[in-house]
């Protein structure tokens, strides 16, 4: 399978497989029979999603991780987002606007190169900060003026 027409193609296949022929395509693609309790809707859309996953590509090994930790009851964090070169950051703090470029090797504050913005953060504020989330990159941010 190698398109969307491969999996439409196939997913008109799997609706017309009667429960006996859902089982062995599901032990093809799974490599073991499924529970006998599994509806006939339920194995289609499994089938349908591996050939998907085969055609397209499965989940990343980050979303995977997530997901059996979401699974676990853990709470899953989400990543700090990445930021492009010549991005420009602005924080307000204590009455003043402080303007950080984003380069391939670091930060730049005025003139001055940083290898992260936790360390602006210290520079600006004199406390241990994170630096994504002073400058409200995560979903906390920092607000306290």
């Amino acid at each position: 399978m190698t398109g969307e027409g491969d999996i439409a193609a196939r997913w008109d296949e799997l609706g017309q497989m009667d429960r006996a022929a859902l089982r062995v395509a599901w032990a093809e693609a799974f490599g073991d029979a499924p529970p006998h309790f599994l509806s006939m809707i339920f194995m289609r859309k499994a089938l349908i999603w591996d050939a998907q996953c085969r055609a397209f590509g499965g989940l990343t090994t980050d979303v995977k991780r997530a997901l059996k930790s979401a699974a676990g009851g853990k709470q899953v964090r989400t990543p700090t987002p990445v930021i492009k070169p010549g991005t420009q950051l602005v924080r307000e703090w204590n009455g003043r606007r402080y303007q950080v470029e984003v380069q391939e090797d670091g930060f730049v504050m005025n003139g001055d190169h940083f290898k992260s913005l936790s360390a602006i953060a210290l520079q600006i504020t004199g406390t241990t900060w994170s630096g994504p989330r002073f400058f409200g990159l995560n979903d906390r941010s920092g607000t306290d003026a």
